[in-house]
């Protein structure tokens, strides 16, 4: 193969990468979501305690009745970089909760929750919340916030990289909550789906589980939809990284110990060689 013909190879491939990469997405492709700014982004953030708080209260009063969180347990709402919970507050959280346990005798029985019993489901099993749910089974959203994600395409993934941006799942996710709308008119939407504008295909079985002004905030927050989203999408990366706050300051350290032992590596070596011609 000669040179000219391996340039026109080369033109030719470049070319139908950028005619891909500039093509407009379909109606069956998946929108991407907005970026949102987030206290918990970059390699120092942590996550709001306030906000934490609001976004329990709308799973609690909102999620939870469809949705499980069963990886995290009642204890946890009171571990540090949290949402600040006493483990008073907490033990109060678990109490609220029927948890389906043996008694002495090993009969089934029901009991009061505790700070180690996980976060139970709203439904006895998988059959039943189908049931419940038109034939789908509402997702655990233990690690919801780290389970959805979508491709921001080139060259975008490629600054992520480097701008360390993981926060696709809270951005999803908030974007869901904000994405009901009217179908476009040639649409054709199935029985008992739901036009979403960020979910892809946009068809949703879920219906809008919010609107305005359905939880009140104790602290005097807008009780919006915008507000809404982002407080309990923050919540949910929480619930998929508790331990978030901690993992970051463990790596700053570790990056830190390297910085140093590479220098004693360095003058070291300079000291060992120094003699060496």
């Amino acid at each position: 193969m000669n040179m000219n013909m391996q340039r026109m190879i080369f033109a030719l491939a470049l070319a139908g990468s950028l005619v891909a990469i500039a093509a407009p997405a379909s109606a069956e492709d998946q929108v991407s979501p907005p970026r949102q700014k987030w206290s918990f982004a970059g390699p120092f953030g942590k996550f709001d305690e306030a906000q934490l708080q609001r976004g329990y209260k709308i799973y609690r009063e909102v999620c939870s009745n469809c949705h499980s969180m069963e990886m995290l347990t009642f204890g946890n709402l009171a571990d540090a970089g949290g949402p600040g919970f006493s483990e008073g507050q907490a033990e109060a959280v678990a109490s609220e909760y029927k948890i389906k346990d043996l008694d002495g005798n090993g009969e089934p029985t029901d009991r009061p929750g505790r700070l180690a019993d996980h976060f139970p489901s709203p439904f006895a099993n998988e059959l039943a919340a189908k049931a419940a749910n038109g034939g789908t089974a509402p997702p655990d959203m233990s690690t919801l916030a780290k389970a959805r994600s979508y491709s921001r395409g080139f060259p975008w993934f490629v600054f992520d990289a480097f701008t360390q941006y993981q926060e696709q799942g809270p951005d999803y996710i908030a974007a869901i909550l904000n994405g009901y709308v009217d179908p476009p008119k040639d649409f054709k939407l199935p029985e008992g789906g739901h036009y979403n504008e960020y979910f892809p295909g946009h068809t949703i079985a879920m219906p809008p589980p919010l609107q305005a002004g359905q939880v009140t905030f104790d602290d005097g927050s807008p009780q919006t939809m915008q507000q809404y989203s982002k407080d309990v999408a923050a919540f949910l990366m929480w619930a998929a990284e508790p331990k978030l706050v901690q993992r970051k300051r463990t790596g700053f350290q570790v990056m830190i110990f390297l910085i140093v032992l590479t220098g004693l590596l360095y003058f070291t070596k300079k000291k060992v060689w120094s003699a060496v011609h």
